[in-house]
């Protein structure tokens, strides 16, 4: 009888710098055939400028199970806290898709 595999516990490390994180309040996702980016922004109120603080490329598969994987935190975070609210639009949106 054969032995089904054992779980491989996967470990990860993550660099000081890049466990401080980086915050952004806007998203900008663009992709093609083969890859997805998506750019987190940070802008300032009443700021015309805003500066990418991180830029993730990924596989248009990865994509898909990122949206599943957000999805079902948003559900879970709302079942717990309450819906979120969210903001208007910036007042000055860069062209693209956006995501506030």
């Amino acid at each position: 009888m054969e032995q089904p595999p054992s779980e491989q516990q996967l470990q990860i490390d993550i660099d000081d710098q890049t466990s401080r994180g980086a915050y952004a309040n806007l998203a900008m996702i663009g992709h093609s055939d083969n890859e997805f980016v998506l750019d987190f922004i940070f802008l300032q109120p009443q700021n015309p400028r805003a500066k990418v603080v991180s830029r993730v490329v990924t596989s248009p598969a990865h994509a898909k199970r990122l949206l599943w994987a957000l999805k079902d935190n948003v559900d879970r975070f709302e079942a717990r806290f309450g819906a979120i609210k969210l903001a208007e639009a910036p007042s000055v949106p860069p062209k693209g898709d956006i995501y506030q």
